[in-house]
């Protein structure tokens, strides 16, 4: 099966995801090319300006496949124009709300317009998130598949071997509005420990960061599913996050990680200071996030579904 992928960058977030899922079919036979293009690195003119650029590759490519899978809304635009027998467009987050919170009134309206659209032009719609899945057939009536994003445990084994350091907390994620950044900022100085933050960091780096850290903190006023939470989850890291998106999904409160509410510092401090001070808590759902991941986010678990769905798409 010759398929192409299109998503304007393919690290991080759902790009990231893309690349992972490409990897782990081509390892299965399948024929699978990733679209690379050009865009004007300037924040808000990065999405226009792929779609553009995506667009017109698409337009002057002769190049046929048997199906093409666009990652995220600005993605959509390119497939369109692909010659390919099955369309596949993959969102994870409601993406007219992702842009509301973000930009002007008359950038989320054009947004809201462009997302209905493009939702028409695929043959089959996906997702990481049961609440995005819910979101969209309420929004908009539109059906999505539901399909976790996995989590490739064997990446692991290059990470460093480390000791624990005490009280070391940990941000990991983009250092912007949706993020909650500048709540967790905002109560540093009351935490209980030391906060270091990862915004720009190679993976590896990272979560050598992450395992000799006491805890990961995720504030966002907004999210999908996290990958960062499946990663802690199988470092046996505790999480204290905000209950918002697709996270209640994987975190169960007191059972699996705290939820706290969202744009509310006091409740976070709570969370995490109160987290800090109970280690046998820590320990529990440290232990009970590992199992989760084990049982439900592997590619052992998950990639007989992906090579079935792909598989079903060209019956």
């Amino acid at each position: 099966m010759k398929i192409l992928f299109i998503a304007p960058k393919y690290s991080g977030g759902i790009g990231g995801h893309a690349y992972r899922v490409a990897e782990k079919l081509r390892e299965q036979g399948f024929d699978v090319r990733l679209m690379h293009t050009p865009h004007i690195p300037i924040k808000k003119l990065k999405n226009p300006s792929f779609a553009i650029m995506s667009s017109l590759k698409a337009i002057v490519s002769r190049e046929e496949f048997d199906l093409v899978h666009a990652f995220n809304v600005p993605s959509a635009f390119a497939m369109k124009y692909v010659k390919a027998k099955k369309k596949v467009l993959s969102i994870h987050g409601v993406y007219s709300e992702q842009v509301d919170a973000l930009h002007s009134d008359t950038t989320a309206a054009i947004a809201s317009l462009a997302e209905t659209k493009v939702l028409e032009w695929a043959d089959k719609l996906t997702t990481d998130s049961k609440i995005v899945q819910k979101r969209y057939k309420e929004k908009l009536s539109f059906d999505f598949d539901f399909l976790y994003a996995p989590l490739d445990v064997s990446k692991f084994d290059i990470l460093d071997e480390t000791s624990k350091i005490k009280n070391q907390i940990v941000y990991i994620g983009r250092d912007s509005y949706e993020k909650g950044t500048d709540i967790l900022r905002e109560i540093e100085s009351k935490i209980n420990g030391n906060v270091v933050y990862c915004t720009d960091l190679k993976w590896e780096e990272t979560m050598n960061i992450l395992k000799k850290s006491s805890m990961l903190v995720i504030p966002s006023r907004m999210e999908s599913i996290p990958q960062v939470i499946k990663e802690a989850f199988f470092l046996k890291i505790p999480i204290v996050a905000t209950n918002v998106g697709g996270i209640p999904e994987l975190i169960e409160n007191d059972v699996s990680g705290i939820l706290v509410e969202p744009n509310n510092p006091e409740k976070l401090l709570e969370g995490i200071n109160g987290l800090i001070e109970n280690e046998e808590l820590a320990q529990k759902i440290s232990k009970n996030g590992h199992d989760f991941v084990m049982k439900n986010l592997t590619w052992e678990v998950l990639l007989p579904k992906y090579i079935k769905f792909y598989k079903n798409l060209m019956k």
